[in-house]
């Protein structure tokens, strides 16, 4: 048994091959090899890997393969209606629908748009209810688009559901997508000129925390945040420890719903780590205090992790740098700088796997 990272790149798709210790890792890659690799996942329910793949000539699409990678198949073309007058800018994140619906997958896009497929990813329909919100009119594009990044389906409720779209806020369903509503209680927007307003907030991650349904988190462009209550309301949890509530990635303990982990930068300017020292900010207290992780990284380095540059699982966390370099926590407390040199990593998941 071993684990495999799926880690996207600007310039492809890379399969990492890891022992179960996660200290040597094999590369093979680039598949899918000049396309931009936002997001690309497994589906546990029949192991096909989805790619959110974006190029500059063939535009945005998903791509899929059922055989490991050797062979992709292009979705049919994903649009937008005309009468909305959005056009599509880039395909961003993959979500894999529940068990007791097989052939159905989620896609978060720019412009701030859902879509969803139950044919396995052949076609795509958009989502009504995001696309003619009534607050769509106050969303704003980030410095990176209006990306719908963030998909997060409750486990124990089928009709539940949740989207981090930048920059227009979190948003929740009880209809499975029919219709949503803004859940930005208490979370700051600085950049409006009224900081509490219903939308406009720029969410960078959002987790729903599998064992803790109720409990979500999300790192914000102006600070780290969690609730209780579904979304209902949210408490700012940057105060004690962290050296700056901006940063994009957010990783979770599956067995602790009070740990989280964060990996700050220097400001919305300045897209590199505190005072040159790469850290990962770990809470044990759900957000009450925070301390860094730097075991095994290195003692200078300028890096900056993207929003979808981040993974964890039952036993380790997984990071990759724009600089190309891919970190694995070993031995509990251990950072691993298990591959480097790879192109500008977007995103990484991980799986199991067996030889």
């Amino acid at each position: 048994m071993g684990v495999v990272a799926l880690v996207g790149t600007r310039k492809g798709l890379f399969c990492l091959w890891g022992a179960d210790d996660r200290r040597k890792w094999r590369v093979d890659g680039p598949l899918l090899d000049g396309w931009g690799i936002y997001h690309a996942t497994f589906d546990p329910r029949d192991g096909t890997l989805f790619a959110a793949a974006n190029h500059l000539v063939y535009g945005p699409t998903v791509q899929r393969s059922t055989d490991g990678g050797a062979t992709w198949t292009r979705s049919k073309k994903i649009g937008l209606p005309e009468e909305s007058g959005l056009t599509l800018n880039a395909t961003w994140h993959i979500e894999p629908g529940r068990p007791e619906e097989p052939e159905t997958l989620y896609l978060g896009a720019d412009p701030g748009v859902l879509f969803r497929s139950d044919d396995g990813g052949e076609s795509w329909e958009v989502n009504r209810g995001l696309l003619e919100h009534p607050t769509r009119d106050r969303w704003l594009p980030g410095a990176g688009g209006m990306s719908c990044h963030s998909i997060q389906l409750d486990p124990r409720d089928g009709g539940r559901m949740y989207v981090g779209i930048t920059a227009a806020g979190v948003f929740g369903s009880d209809d499975g997508g029919e219709t949503w509503n803004p859940l930005n209680n208490n979370v700051v927007a600085e950049f409006l000129g009224d900081p509490h307003a219903e939308v406009g907030q720029c969410p960078h991650k959002l987790l729903l925390h599998p064992a803790r349904p109720d409990r979500l988190w999300q790192q914000n462009h102006f600070g780290v945040y969690r609730s209780d209550d579904r979304g209902d309301s949210w408490v700012r949890l940057d105060e004690d420890g962290l050296p700056g509530g901006f940063g994009f990635p957010l990783m979770l303990d599956p067995k602790d719903p009070d740990a989280a982990f964060v990996i700050p930068e220097t400001s919305f300017e300045y897209h590199y780590s505190p005072g040159a020292r790469l850290a990962v900010y770990r809470t044990r207290d759900a957000g009450a205090t925070w301390e860094a992780m730097t075991d095994g990284l290195p003692e200078q380095a300028w890096a900056a992790v993207l929003r979808e540059a981040s993974a964890y699982d039952a036993e380790s966390l997984y990071f990759g740098t724009q600089s190309g370099s891919f970190f694995v926590l070993t031995d509990g407390d251990r950072w691993v700088e298990a591959v480097r040199h790879l192109p500008p990593i977007l995103s990484i998941e991980v799986t199991r796997w067996s030889s």
